[in-house]
């Protein structure tokens, strides 16, 4: 029997392009206060699971996020946060910063979805993702493909280096790029479902195949204890592609 390997998938912390509900893919801003606390619930809720390995884009949302979630555990032999572009989210092009609502309805008003797009296909996110590289007046956004190939390349770096190590390995990454993760590996689950900020999404490897454990996972918050704190972890506001405002 093989040993295995266990990947955390962790979504960053709410950032302030989040909270005003602004595109963000390759465009970065810094945790709020409510994000940093929510990274530390969920860090604090970890604390006791010894990860052999952290990795992270190379976006300072994820690399923040990693810091504190280290920082709050339990074992401080950890190795130190690795960056890897390859784990970006995807770029938006000309779109980056501006309004998201308004962004997604004239994506799907250009691809003649006004009434809404059919996440029940997956291949809705392809449609999307190119759409919008044409949409984009400077074609500069990333098509589906463009993005994916690079996603993929850090997956099978980590495949390569963890499989049947016996390993916990926690990633902080973005919605967008976990979630098309999981469906590599996973084939049967529905990419159309959304990630929390600071939600885990787990993913073990034994007897030859992938298990999803858990997804989009806030149960292991600890409690905030700040003046004025909500125990509600920050979840996204729901657009009309049912996207995350940062993905």
């Amino acid at each position: 029997m093989t040993k295995g390997v266990t990947f955390y998938f962790m979504r960053h912390g709410e950032t302030y392009l989040n909270q005003y509900n602004r595109m963000q893919g390759w465009s970065d801003a810094p945790l709020t206060n409510r994000g940093k606390r929510d990274v530390s619930r969920s860090g604090a809720g970890l604390a006791n699971i010894k990860f052999d390995a952290v990795y992270c884009s190379d976006l300072r949302r994820t690399f923040e996020t990693a810091q504190i979630i280290l920082n709050e555990n339990e074992h401080k032999d950890t190795p130190s946060v690795k960056a890897m572009p390859e784990f970006r989210e995807i770029f938006f092009g000309s779109y980056e910063g501006l309004d998201a609502t308004e962004t997604w309805a004239q994506l799907h008003q250009f691809l003649g979805f006004e009434n809404g797009i059919d996440y029940s296909d997956n291949t809705s996110v392809i449609k999307e993702l190119n759409g919008m590289r044409k949409m984009d007046p400077y074609h500069e956004a990333e098509d589906y493909l463009t993005f994916w190939l690079r996603v993929e390349r850090g997956l099978i770096k980590l495949i390569d280096k963890h499989r049947d190590s016996g390993q916990n390995i926690l990633i902080v990454s973005h919605g967008m790029t976990i979630r098309n993760i999981i469906h590599a590996l996973i084939p049967d689950f529905e990419i159309d479902r959304h990630l929390d900020n600071a939600s885990i999404s787990v993913v073990s490897y034994y007897d030859g195949f992938y298990h999803l454990e858990k997804f989009n996972s806030t149960e292991h918050f600890a409690p905030d204890n700040t003046p004025g704190g909500n125990d509600e972890p920050t979840s996204h506001k729901i657009l009309p592609s049912d996207k995350e405002t940062d993905e």
